[in-house]
């Protein structure tokens, strides 16, 4: 078996479906592969068969040429497969057995991992802690917008699905366990949102819309989404969240006017580092949303941030936001006593519970965030349309699978 293709990023604004070596159980030099990890063996992977693998908004900032991404990398860290073949020392994972991948890569020794902080790993990434399939400066895993991937630390990283016929029939919901349902979750949870919460989501894309999703889940009394476009607007309401426009301004009289009161109990940022500044044809203001947040939530509350912010953005509108430093109102949130919680969401923190409620029909994830399938060899269209604003998240279909399901 030889035979693999992926979606690579060619430059701003373009990607390409290409062909790859098949996977193996080794980190073999590449695009973005950090050279203290060429020729790492992993006899503790696993290579999969991808059933699925999505577009995620952190792949655009790369593609939109916002960060340091090579030519030719790899992309895909949202991934859902079949074990293929297994390495010398996978004990409990099987060839047959499907499996969410989380995007986290962990090694499940360090103390991180131990602590249960699968984000920050200490062991995959020689650069910093924490590492990603598929992402600039995250070591240079290779990622699983392909039909074939391999996965390392198997035994400790992978979700097994108990029933792979019932999996596939709820294939488009487990799909988001890989990183967007768990993302947003734990926004969420970092926030406090709790029985009767009221809750503030900023941005109403793909992660946005789990949060909401989450919140409900979660018990709370009224989600207010907040976002500048009208389709992801209106996919808000569609499951019961009320909705403001920030381009209209004054977001503590919106709130007012929905809640009775211009402040809530907890807010979520599932915006990040390409905030627009709140009116009509505003530019980039990187900081809008954390001050925003920080603005409506009341004092003792606190605020997840499972929006991406980053440490060298090219792209940037001055010099101190492309290393990462925002005119943030932190005496605010001091004054106000505010929590605020930021980074890689640890999704094994939440992935098996999240499984459970989607196989127990608690939560209809996917039809929340519009999910919708797409043959590989049309990336590129997925790219250029979720870019545009679709108000969709695309899953990739390499082999059919999911679409034969449907």
């Amino acid at each position: 078996m030889s035979n693999n293709r992926g979606v690579v990023y060619v430059e701003p604004g373009k990607v390409d479906v290409v062909d790859l070596d098949f996977p193996e159980l080794v980190l073999r030099d590449g695009p973005g592969v950090h050279p203290d990890n060429v020729g790492r063996s992993c006899p503790h992977g696993v290579v999969l068969k991808v059933v699925s693998t999505n577009i995620c908004g952190s792949d655009q900032h790369m593609v939109r040429g916002r960060t340091t991404a090579p030519s030719g990398l790899v992309l895909g860290h949202e991934i859902t497969g079949e074990v293929i073949e297994s390495g010398r020392d996978v004990e409990f994972v099987k060839v047959g057995d499907l499996v969410s991948v989380p995007f986290n890569i962990a090694c499940g020794r360090c103390r991180s991992c131990k602590e249960g902080k699968t984000g920050i790993c200490l062991n995959v990434n020689p650069d910093r802690p924490g590492s990603a399939y598929g992402y600039v400066d995250m070591g240079g895993w290779v990622g699983g917008q392909a039909e074939y991937v391999m996965v390392p630390y198997a035994d400790w990283n992978l979700l097994r699905f108990p029933d792979r016929d019932q999996a596939m029939a709820k294939i488009l919901d487990l799909t988001l366990l890989s990183d967007i349902f768990p993302t947003g979750f734990h926004g969420c949870v970092t926030a406090g949102v709790g029985p009767g919460s009221t809750v503030y989501v900023a941005g109403a894309g793909p992660v946005g819309l789990a949060a909401a999703a989450s919140a409900f889940l979660l018990g709370a009394a009224a989600v207010v989404v907040g976002d500048l476009n009208p389709a992801r607007l209106a996919q808000a309401a569609s499951f019961g969240c009320a909705t403001v426009d920030v381009t209209q301004g004054d977001l503590p009289g919106q709130l007012a006017e929905i809640l009775g009161e211009p402040e809530v109990d907890c807010a979520v940022d599932a915006v990040g580092f390409e905030a627009r500044a709140h009116a009509h044809g505003a530019g980039e203001a990187p900081a809008t949303v954390l001050n925003a947040v920080m603005e409506l939530t009341r004092a003792g509350g606190a605020i997840g941030i499972p929006g991406l912010y980053v440490t060298g953005d090219p792209g940037a509108v001055d010099d101190a936001a492309k290393v990462g430093a925002l005119s943030v109102r932190i005496g605010l949130g001091w004054a106000k006593s505010h929590a605020m919680f930021t980074g890689q969401c640890p999704v094994m923190r939440y992935h098996r519970q999240l499984m459970k409620a989607i196989l127990h029909d608690r939560v209809q994830i996917a039809q929340a965030v519009n999910a919708t399938a797409l043959p590989l060899a049309d990336a590129p269209a997925g790219y250029q349309n979720f870019d545009q604003g679709a108000a969709v998240k695309y899953v990739l279909d390499p082999h059919g699978l999911v679409g034969a399901t449907r």
